[in-house]
C-alpha cells in the first residue's frame, strides 16, 4: 500500500508525486501511456511566465461572427458538438465579462508567478538533459497590423506595471534582424522575454519522471477503472491488480470527468482540441531562433529539436471525435505566408484535448465530499506552464504544509451546484 496513488501522469501527475516523494511519502502513478505522451506531449512548449491573462471567450461581434460561420483559424466547433458544449460555454461566456475577468485575472496571476520558480526547481533537480532543452530567450508575439502591434503594446505595458512582466516593442526591422527566416507581411511584435521555451517538451516531462523514479517512486502502466474508497484509504485496479493509496489524486486531465462522475462530481469542464505539425528545417525550411506566434490569425511556431512545430487554436468538439483536418490547412497556409516551412514531417497531425473550465482557472486541491482525495486538473492552455506550480501547491495541501499562495480560488466547491 503507498501513501499516496495518483492517476494520471502527465506533467501534474508527474510533478505531484514528485513533491510527495520529496516529503516522505510513497507514490504510485498509473497511467496507460507512457509518462507525459499525452496533452503534456503536444503544446508549443512556453513556460508562460507572462500568460497572467487565461484566453477569454471572445465578446466582440466581428470574432464571434468569423467563429460562427467558419471563417476563423484560431477557434472553430464541431456543429454536432454544440448542444452538449452548450452549457459550459455560456458559463465561459459570462465568466469572461470585463468584471468577472478582472477578478479570474487577479486569483490566476500569483499562480503563474510560480510557473517558472516551480519548472527551475524541477529542472535543476532532474539534471543536465533537463536543464539543456530550454531557452531562456522569451518568445515573440508577433501582429500582421500596426494596430494590433499598438494596442497589444499598451496591454503589455498595463501589464508589466500591474505584475512585474518584462517585455520590448519590437518594430520590423529589429524583428527581421532577429528571425531573418521571416519573409515579411509583419509590423513588429511584442518580445515577451520572461517566458522560457522547451524545444521537446514530451522529452522535459521524461526527464521530470525520471526524477520520479530516482527519489523512489512507482510506475504502474495500465488503464485504472476508476476509485473506490474504503476504511483505508482509496483503491484501483489495474489489468485485474489491486493498487491501494492512503490518499489519491486525480490529474487525468480530459479524462478526469471519466472518474470524478462515477464519485458524484459532475462539474461543467469542457474541452478545445488542438493539433500540432512538425516541418522540415534540415533541406531548405526557415528556421526560427524563437517562438512565433501569429494572433490575428491564431496560431504559433515553435522551433523544437524535430523541426518548427505549427500548433493550432481551439476547436470546440467532443473529446474523442474523429479529427479535423481543416485548423491545421488553414494555419499552416498563413504561417508559410511569413516563413519557408519545409515538407511535413509527421504521417498525421497530432491531436490533443485541453481539458478546460468555465472560469478559465484550474481545480487544484481537495475533493469536497470525500476524505484524502484530491485534485489537479483544467488547466486549458496553461497545462504545461502550471503542472509543477499545481504539484507543488497539491503537494503542500495534502501534507498540511501552507500554500505557496492562496488555492481557495480553485477549490472545486465553485461548481458545486452547477451541473
Amino acid at each position: 500500500m503507498s501513501d499516496v496513488i495518483i492517476l494520471g501522469a502527465g506533467i501534474v501527475g508527474v510533478a505531484t508525486g514528485i513533491h510527495l516523494l520529496r516529503r516522505g511519502r510513497s507514490v504510485t502513478l498509473i497511467d496507460r501511456r507512457e509518462p507525459g505522451r499525452e496533452t503534456s506531449f503536444g503544446n508549443a512548449g512556453i513556460i508562460q511566465r507572462e500568460g497572467v491573462r487565461p484566453h477569454a471567450f471572445p465578446r466582440d461581434l466581428a470574432m464571434l461572427m468569423q467563429v460562427g460561420l467558419h471563417l476563423s483559424t484560431a477557434a472553430r466547433y464541431e456543429p454536432l458538438a454544440l448542444p452538449r458544449l452548450a452549457p459550459a460555454l455560456l458559463k465561459y461566456w459570462w465568466a469572461s465579462s470585463p468584471e468577472h475577468y478582472r477578478q479570474v485575472v487577479q486569483s490566476y496571476a500569483p499562480l503563474i508567478g510560480r510557473s517558472i520558480i516551480t519548472h527551475e526547481d524541477l529542472m535543476r533537480a532532474a539534471g543536465p538533459a533537463a536543464e539543456a532543452l530550454v531557452s531562456k530567450s522569451g518568445w515573440l508575439l508577433a501582429f500582421r497590423s500596426d494596430k494590433g502591434l499598438r494596442r497589444e503594446a499598451e496591454k503589455a505595458r498595463e501589464d508589466g506595471v500591474q505584475f512585474g512582466i518584462s517585455h520590448r516593442v519590437v518594430e520590423w526591422p529589429e524583428l527581421k534582424q532577429m528571425e531573418p527566416a521571416l519573409k515579411g507581411g509583419l509590423a513588429g511584435a511584442i518580445h515577451w522575454t520572461d517566458p522560457w521555451t522547451v524545444r521537446d517538451p514530451g522529452a522535459l516531462v521524461t526527464e521530470y519522471f525520471r526524477l520520479f523514479e530516482r527519489l523512489g517512486g512507482t510506475f504502474v502502466s495500465g488503464a485504472a477503472n476508476g476509485l473506490t474508497q474504503d476504511a483505508s484509504g482509496w483503491t484501483t485496479v489495474v489489468d485485474g491488480v489491486l493498487h491501494r493509496g492512503k490518499q489519491a489524486v486525480i490529474a487525468l486531465g480530459p479524462w478526469a470527468p471519466d472518474v470524478l462522475d462515477k464519485l458524484g462530481y459532475r462539474l461543467p469542464l469542457f474541452v478545445k482540441r488542438g493539433y500540432h505539425m512538425h516541418y522540415d528545417t534540415a533541406h531548405g525550411g526557415g528556421r526560427l531562433n524563437h517562438l512565433v506566434l501569429d494572433p490575428e490569425v491564431g496560431y504559433a511556431l515553435a522551433p523544437m529539436a524535430r523541426g518548427i512545430r505549427l500548433t493550432t487554436g481551439a476547436e470546440f468538439a467532443m473529446r474523442d471525435a474523429a479529427p479535423s483536418p481543416i485548423q491545421l490547412g488553414k494555419a499552416e497556409t498563413a504561417a508559410r505566408e511569413l516563413i519557408d516551412l519545409g515538407e511535413r514531417l509527421d504521417a498525421e497531425p497530432w491531436k490533443g484535448a485541453r481539458p478546460c473550465t468555465p472560469d478559465m482557472m484550474p481545480i487544484i486541491g481537495k475533493a469536497p465530499r470525500h476524505e484524502g482525495l484530491y485534485v489537479g486538473i483544467g488547466h486549458a492552455h496553461h497545462g504545461f506552464t502550471l503542472g509543477p506550480a499545481t504539484g507543488e501547491l497539491l503537494a503542500q495541501s495534502m501534507t498540511g504544509e501552507a500554500t505557496a499562495i492562496d488555492i481557495k480560488p480553485f477549490g472545486m466547491e465553485r461548481f458545486l451546484g452547477h451541473r
